[in-house]
């Protein structure tokens, strides 16, 4: 019965704590919105390759970042939607190189379409905008910092759940 709590107790402060830090770090850098982003804190998202658990916390600090959004409730819903189905995608990518695209791909085509809908943007170039952000983040950085993490038995094994 302990262990369980402990377990839990260790989801809770493990999300809170990653959550509170992708909000912060999307919320204070002013590129982390509309056309091209550069959405440092999505660099997290590949927390997930490591443990699925990561799912709750990212989800929910993308929701919170979002609540700081131009595009106000629709990039809250759409835009953390977006970033649920990537965190599913890559959870089940076995992976690394694959995985770091499903960010830039779903992104892409859901913040496009919100950017098309919301501002009457073209789709293809709003579209292409975002997921050119997203891979810079996620994959030509997140890639090779993952790689150094994965490396590291000792590392990988603090950052999963228990």
């Amino acid at each position: 019965m302990n262990t369980n709590k402990n377990n839990y107790q260790e989801l809770l402060v493990k999300s809170a704590l990653i959550a509170a830090l992708y909000a912060a770090l999307t919320m204070l850098l002013p590129f982390s919105y509309l056309g091209v982003q550069f959405r440092v804190a999505e660099v997290l998202t590949l927390l997930v390759f490591i443990d699925r658990r990561y799912v709750y916390g990212l989800t929910f600090g993308c929701l919170i970042a979002n609540l700081g959004s131009p595009l106000g409730p629709i990039d809250v819903i759409f835009g953390t939607l977006a970033t649920l189905i990537a965190l599913q995608l890559i959870a089940r990518t076995k992976n690394l190189l694959l995985a770091t695209l499903w960010p830039a791909i779903v992104n892409g085509l859901i913040i496009g379409a919100i950017l098309y809908y919301l501002l009457d943007l073209p789709y293809l170039l709003s579209a292409a905008q975002v997921f050119f952000g997203e891979f810079v983040v996620v994959t030509l950085i997140g890639y090779f910092l993952f790689k150094r993490i994965l490396r590291d038995e000792k590392l990988v094994s603090m950052l999963k759940f228990s």
